[in-house]
């Protein structure tokens, strides 16, 4: 048996050792859970509340009922696979969460649009469609950092290991 190199660690870079520290850190994991929760349990609501409506429900709504449904249990299956990973990811997991936001918002924002066209006035259209390019934007814009966070860190993790060897 051999034993471990403690002095080892002394050459990982501190910003690099921070930040894996924070990825792993109980606080991060309770984070995951409240989203896996939050998404796992707004499905099921709203499953149980399609699933006792005494009359068959419009087209429409079942497929509003249905996308919801999605969007939860994606929340829910994304801290699930965040959570069951027992090593730093690096950030991979906020290019995954910004990735399902951007095409949630998206997805919503065109749906809003296309609501407000059939059922609004022009000015309801504009106020929908502004609503939801800013929304697009904000989660473009999580996106960016979060593909920019992983690209540090992965540089640091590469320096690294082109360090030790």
């Amino acid at each position: 048996m051999s034993e471990p190199n403690h002095g080892a660690h002394r050459d990982v870079p501190e910003e690099l050792e921070r930040a894996l520290a924070a990825e792993v850190s109980l606080r991060s994991r309770l984070r995951h859970v409240a989203v896996g929760l939050a998404g796992g349990c707004g499905a099921a609501l709203i499953a149980v509340l399609w699933a006792t409506e005494p009359d068959p429900l419009p087209t429409r709504t079942q497929a509003g009922f249905a996308g919801l449904i999605a969007v939860g249990l994606a929340w829910a299956a994304f801290a699930g696979w965040v959570l069951s990973r027992r090593r730093p990811l690096f950030a991979r997991d906020r290019v995954l969460g910004a990735r399902l936001a951007l095409v949630v918002t998206t997805l919503t924002g065109v749906a809003g649009v296309v609501l407000a066209a059939v059922r609004g006035t022009a000015a309801g259209v504009l106020g929908t469609a502004l609503t939801g390019a800013v929304l697009v934007a904000a989660a473009g814009l999580l996106l960016a950092r979060a593909q920019s966070r992983r690209r540090e860190l992965l540089r640091l993790r590469d320096a690294l290991q082109r360090k030790s060897s």
